[in-house]
């Protein structure tokens, strides 16, 4: 049976992705609201061409404007919809608090209020705070020790949407991800900037030594997970999503410019990041053991199809 969907921040990386997997595999009726800050795609509008789509600019941290998407029942919100850039944060947290914590307590007011029958937080593996080499992964038991303003307003909106499970027993489930990469990224994270920035013979900027470590995974396999969950996860429930890809960030560029075959000499060291994470590792066991879900794109898979992706857009949005 079909499902109608309200998809918050779906102009955004994952979330128009996300739209584009669901159109593509699924008969779901999607509406995406998105308030189209600078970090916008315009890519979204290809979406209306299909009759299961609409799209209503809209700001989730004010409650006015949400209002006026809710002419229906939504069989389940998915809420990709933050402020996500770590420097921008810490020069501003402000949008972050208004967006992330805001925008996810108004949302979880609607789905109080019975306009839709659950809600998926997106959330992140910033919220765990770092890694030292040695350590295990983070599991879903992993205490919350964010770094940063924008992990600790994601940390916030996670607390909101557990409370409010365990207060009112509302059908709420969080999924946390590795770092996503592929098509439709805005050029300020850090894959697109290297891509961007190699593509044009500019110098890259790295933070520190570069031995900073991630967990990479293919936005693609983020989508299908995401649509398990949706469909078969337990309410209550988190779910870490990870691709299994640990790599520095050094090692990340190295292999780009390799592709490209771009000089090293392109890499420029700069001061290192306020309150930087050192590392991040997902444990990804329950969401296989429980949805059967697990990575299908390898690291050279996905970077290869990324880079094909910038080399070749169109969309010159950003």
């Amino acid at each position: 049976m079909s499902k109608q969907l309200l998809i918050t921040g779906g102009a955004g990386f994952i979330g128009s992705n996300f739209i584009k997997y669901l159109l593509s595999k699924t008969n779901y009726f999607i509406t995406n609201v998105d308030a189209f800050t600078y970090a916008g795609n315009e890519i979204i509008h290809k979406y209306e061409k299909s009759n299961r789509y609409r799209f209503t600019k809209c700001d989730i941290g004010k409650v006015h404007e949400l209002e006026s998407v809710f002419d229906q029942k939504y069989d389940a919100i998915i809420n990709f919809a933050a402020e996500t850039h770590v420097d921008r944060s810490i020069m501003d947290a402000a949008p972050f608090i208004h967006t992330n914590i805001k925008g996810t307590f108004n949302l979880l007011q609607a789905v109080l209020s019975g306009k839709a029958g659950k809600m998926i937080q997106i959330s992140t593996d910033e919220v765990y705070g770092s890694l030292k080499p040695a350590d295990p992964p983070f599991t879903e038991k992993t205490p919350l020790a964010p770094n940063n303003p924008y992990s600790a307003s994601k940390a916030s909106a996670d607390l909101l949407v557990r409370s409010f499970y365990k207060t009112h027993q509302l059908p709420l489930i969080i999924t946390r991800c590795s770092n996503n990469y592929g098509p439709m990224q805005h050029t300020e994270k850090f894959i697109p900037k290297i891509i961007s920035n190699a593509l044009n013979d500019i110098e890259i900027p790295l933070y520190g030594d570069g031995l900073n470590i991630r967990d990479w995974i293919y936005v693609d396999d983020h989508c299908h997970a995401i649509q398990l969950v949706l469909e078969r996860g337990v309410s209550g429930e988190i779910y870490n999503i990870g691709g299994s890809a640990e790599k520095t960030n050094l090692e990340v560029i190295h292999i780009i410019l390799n592709h490209l075959k771009k000089n090293t000499q392109l890499i420029k060291h700069i001061p290192d990041r306020k309150g930087h994470d050192r590392r991040y590792s997902m444990d990804s066991t329950k969401i296989m053991r429980e949805l059967g879900w697990k990575p299908s794109v390898s690291f050279n898979e996905g970077i290869n199809k990324t880079i094909e992706w910038y080399k070749h857009r169109i969309f010159e949005r950003w």
